[in-house]
């Protein structure tokens, strides 16, 4: 019996495809369906350590409105189905 092995970078770019075109479907239609354009951001601000040799600027914003979400799901049940 083969067990089917499934690469982790589809799922990546499944997700990733599915939470952009969410998030602008969620943007195109704010004004005609509001509750698409629900959202909350997850992150940290962006802050900088300067170590006089190298200086690193970190942050990270996420933005999620209600069709990023039902993109990840269907990203998820496009995934489970190959």
């Amino acid at each position: 019996m083969k067990t089917r092995t499934r690469n982790p970078w589809l799922l990546f770019v499944l997700l990733a495809t599915g939470v952009v075109i969410g998030g602008v479907l969620g943007e195109i239609f704010r004004d005609s369906i509001k509750i698409l354009s629900y959202g909350k951001s997850i992150g940290f601000q962006p802050f900088t350590l300067d170590l006089s040799v190298i200086k690193l600027t970190l942050g990270f914003i996420l933005h999620l409105n209600l069709a990023s979400v039902i993109g990840i799901i269907l990203a998820i049940l496009i995934f489970s189905r190959l």
